[in-house]
């Protein structure tokens, strides 16, 4: 990892290793100002160009065009903000859209989570932007509507109201040392979750912190189907679904399929320890003036049909 990868690593950790009380100034009104002034600063970089889209593009089919950091999406649609048994958090930011494929896949597993787990449904976060595309802020991926976040908070009985979903804070899941999870919050239902998308044969990758990693790597019995489960930073709030290109679509560009074996050895611990160093011993700041930012992605980066994609009624 290089040192400016290794920076923005230790940002995303350390960020998310803030306190809860810190984190939940993170309302919908501060959130909108960031959003604007993303705008503001690069008004011609494709973050704010799909950023700005409030509908899907109208084709004649759905399409994931590109790859999951580099694309976007024609003929999204949009999962309800609640249902039955489940509910999307963050209204505001309108990250709730995806290809139909992605929505038909998060009903259904809400659905079965009862089942599963006993909760009262799931908590969605981030899916993709109306046109997919890269976003003003946070994710560098969900940008082609194959990507979801899900909290490993439970949808509490009764539901959650608007202002509760713009505002309660997520529950960190790792210990306070970050190398293992929480007793007081992680629990068998966590495990049956994500044991049950990972057999999924539509998902590609689940992303996880590696304290959580490590919890499931304590698992007894087969463990292949963590070959799908990745550590990676943040993810202490909620675990990231991948699904793969739909079938026969040339448009999307997927992921080459897991052959790292179960990921429970010596790449686990060193995800652990580089997140332990990166919150309890970051690097100091390299003396003098601050290197300028690197300008955004422009839309020069992604695939040609996403200028089609924005341009579109």
């Amino acid at each position: 990892m290089t040192y400016p990868a290794r920076i923005t690593a230790c940002l995303a950790v350390l960020a998310a290793a803030l306190p809860l009380a810190a984190r939940a100034q993170s309302t919908a009104e501060q959130e909108a100002k960031s959003r604007a002034a993303n705008i503001a600063a690069w008004p011609d970089a494709a973050r704010s160009l799909f950023g700005q889209k409030t509908t899907p593009a109208a084709t004649s089919a759905p399409r994931a065009i590109g790859s999951y950091a580099r694309g976007c999406l024609a003929g999204g649609e949009a999962l309800p903000t609640e249902g039955p048994s489940w509910q999307v958090m963050r209204l505001n930011r309108h990250r709730n859209w995806g290809h139909p494929i992605l929505v038909d896949y998060l009903e259904k597993l809400a659905r079965d989570v009862p089942r599963i787990t006993g909760w009262n449904g799931l908590l969605v976060g981030d899916m993709s932007q109306p046109r997919g595309g890269p976003m003003l802020t946070g994710h560098a991926s969900h940008q082609i509507g194959l990507d979801a976040d899900v909290w490993l908070t439970p949808m509490p009985r009764g539901g959650l109201s608007r202002e509760q979903r713009e505002n309660v804070p997520a529950v960190n899941m790792a210990r306070s040392d970050w190398r293992d999870v929480d007793p007081r919050h992680w629990t068998p239902s966590h495990v049956r979750l994500l044991r049950a998308v990972s057999a999924d044969p539509k998902v590609e990758r689940i992303f996880v912190n590696p304290a959580i990693k490590v919890a499931l790597c304590r698992e007894p019995g087969d463990r292949s189907w963590l070959e799908k489960v990745r550590p990676i930073w943040g993810h202490n709030y909620h675990f990231h679904i991948r699904l793969a290109c739909p079938a026969g679509m040339a448009s999307c560009q997927g992921q080459e399929p897991p052959n790292f074996g179960d990921g429970c050895g010596a790449e686990l611990t060193g995800w652990v320890e580089r997140q332990h160093e990166a919150i309890f011993n970051p690097p100091k700041p390299r003396p003098g003036p601050k290197p300028k930012p690197k300008p955004p992605m422009g839309l020069d980066a992604l695939p040609p049909e996403c200028r089609q994609v924005l341009a579109a009624p």
